[in-house]
């Protein structure tokens, strides 16, 4: 545990965010999920699961959590398993 106040101040705030993007990059990774899921057993609600799952791949990597090509990549090979 550090004893500097900042370094102190520096631990919360880290853990704070460490928080927000946990529970960011879980929706993305949920999302890209049921969007694969539901290309794969051909549903009717594909198009609307993968559109959502662009939405949260788009803002991860604006976020800074996965690299914009990693999204792009991403958004890709979903957009094939649909079409």
């Amino acid at each position: 545990m550090p004893n500097i106040k900042s370094a102190i101040k520096r631990v919360k705030t880290n853990e704070a965010k460490n928080a927000q993007n946990v529970t960011v990059k879980s929706a993305m990774r949920t999302a890209v999920k049921k969007a694969e899921a539901a290309a794969q057993n051909n549903d009717d609600n594909a198009k609307a699961l993968v559109s959502e799952a662009v939405k949260h791949l788009d803002k991860a990597a604006q976020k800074g959590l996965i690299h914009r090509n990693a999204a792009d990549r991403s958004k890709s090979r979903l957009m094939k398993k649909v079409n």
